[in-house]
């Protein structure tokens, strides 16, 4: 029987990837196919399934990448197909967004529709500004209008007097451009001119934008500050309050635009932590985890584990890929047998955890010479059996410098790193435009492939003001080989580290 495809409409939020509804990113995780807008955060179209087909419908001054009735269309071909479609809209799909014609001609072709509302800009940029729409001593009623409607026109749906006599908060939705006719508009109709106002752009992400003014002088306002859309005014005396509640811009990595530079599976965790201190954060992986290309190896070192005394792992990815293949042979943890373990640093320690095993030997400082000395310190090495699992391409120090203490070293590849090239996004291609305040590596090979990718010594000088945060010396070694120093490196050798030292480089300067 044929299955019977959906549409659910999205609605993404104003900007921060973490407003979105659980239901949202439940929809996100199981769609065929993502159709989304422009100021979707691409952070979320990236909860999508691998094999699931993304399609940008953009809408930018004017300009519709797919036209609304043909976008109407495709929503129904899909779903008529058998496919789950998430139509992902920016901010709540039923606010200024066409999402009722969309669900109005869904539900003209007999297609199963749903609506997840989202977060709307209508409160949420304001909110993230230190502005709260109502407040009992301002104002207990906010008004919404949308700017795109001149004031100017004859017959206008806006009763721009009924609004100049409305008391409370004005909220006006996409006026960046016609901000000086509707102030005026305003004032002729008996708003005072010195009643507060404030303008938001791109409320609730790194790149917030925020003015305040009265209604006379915030049009010149914008101008001087060459502010533009996506933005949302706000008029009222709620604005008073800005001072006392502005609680994001504060944040210690506001206004810094960081670019991620691990693989896809692992950019969340230290996308996340940036985030939440006010980050503006592009998202450009440099490496995807594959096989090994000799897969064999460590098969026969899994068959073979109690041959060995330790295992040894350098980094999540290795406790990652060694588990993948050996609950493929085992299905049971205890196989694992009297094995001790060691990890290097505390993510792959917490790596190892997650599998309920303990981790006997763990060095603070991710280098070489610190997991060899902490063996070493543990008990003799001579004699002692170390599997050690890491990456395909990996510096043998380790190694060698175990064997020089007597052990007997098998060094096996659980997992390779190879360059990771699409931009289906765009974010590459927006860092290339733009440039970043901070460029972060997390490894010896994030900076290879950036590298080759980019050409780091041309991408430092094309943006001179560009920063590098290295997590330890293994990276910055690689760093130094291209010619560049590191702004700062993390210590501890951990994400918590490499986000601390860019916070301790800001402050410094």
């Amino acid at each position: 029987m044929k299955r019977k495809g959906a549409v659910y409409l999205v609605g993404a939020g104003p900007g921060d990837p973490g407003l979105l509804t659980l239901r949202g990113a439940e929809l996100l995780k199981n769609a065929d196919v993502v159709v989304h807008d422009a100021l979707v955060n691409p952070a979320l179209v990236k909860l999508a399934s691998k094999s699931a087909e993304i399609i940008y419908a953009g809408k930018r001054s004017g300009h519709h990448a797919i036209p609304q009735d043909d976008l109407n269309q495709l929503l129904v071909n899909h779903a008529k197909a058998g496919k789950t479609v998430v139509r992902l809209k920016g901010g709540d799909p039923y606010v200024f967004g066409r999402g009722g014609e969309e669900a109005e001609e869904l539900a003209k072709a007999g297609v199963q529709f749903e609506v997840i509302p989202g977060i709307s800009s209508i409160i949420a940029a304001p909110g993230y500004a230190g502005i709260p729409v109502t407040h009992r001593e301002h104002s207990s009623v906010f008004t919404v209008i949308t700017g795109h409607e001149d004031p100017t026109k004859e017959g206008s749906s806006v009763d721009w007097a009924q609004l100049a006599r409305t008391p409370g908060t004005k909220i006006i939705l996409m006026g960046a451009e016609r901000i000086r006719v509707i102030a005026d508009a305003l004032m002729q109709h008996g708003l005072s001119p010195t009643t507060p106002a404030a303008m938001v752009r791109w409320g609730t992400t790194g790149q917030q934008q925020t003015i305040t003014g009265t209604l006379k002088d915030i049009a010149g306002r914008a101008q001087e500050a060459n502010l533009t859309a996506p933005a949302i005014t706000v008029i009222g005396e709620v604005i008073e309050l800005r001072e006392k509640l502005n609680w994001f811009e504060k944040r210690t990595l506001f206004g810094q635009r960081i670019v991620v530079t691990r693989s896809r599976d692992q950019a969340s965790e230290l996308a996340r932590k940036l985030l939440d201190r006010g980050a503006d954060v592009l998202d450009i992986p440099t490496i995807k985890i594959a096989q090994p290309q000799n897969v064999g190896d460590l098969v026969d070192a899994i068959m073979g584990l109690n041959a060995y005394d330790w295992l040894v792992f350098t980094s999540p990815n290795g406790v990652k890929a060694f588990f993948d293949y050996f609950f493929k042979a085992f299905d049971d943890v205890r196989a694992i047998g009297g094995l001790r373990i060691a990890a290097v640093g505390p993510s792959t320690a917490a790596a190892v955890r997650s599998f309920h095993l303990n981790v006997d030997v763990m060095p603070e400082k991710y280098v070489s010479s610190a997991i060899v000395k902490a063996l070493g310190d543990y008990q003799s090495l001579d004699n002692v059996r170390i599997l050690l699992m890491r990456a395909e391409v990996a510096n043998r120090e380790i190694t060698a410098k175990l064997e020089e203490r007597g052990a007997i070293v098998d060094d096996v590849a659980c997992y390779r790193t190879v360059p990771e090239t699409e931009d289906e996004l765009g974010v590459a291609a927006d860092f290339l435009e733009k440039g970043a305040d901070w460029l972060t590596f997390t490894s010896a090979s994030t900076v290879e492939n950036f590298h080759n990718r980019f050409n780091l010594p041309e991408v430092a000088k094309r943006f001179p003001n560009l920063k590098f945060a290295s997590i330890g010396p293994e990276t910055t070694k690689k760093l130094l080989e291209h010619g560049l120093k590191p702004t700062t490196e993390a210590d501890p050798h951990n994400l918590d580290g490499l986000v601390s030292a860019i916070e301790k480089a800001l402050k410094r300067r």
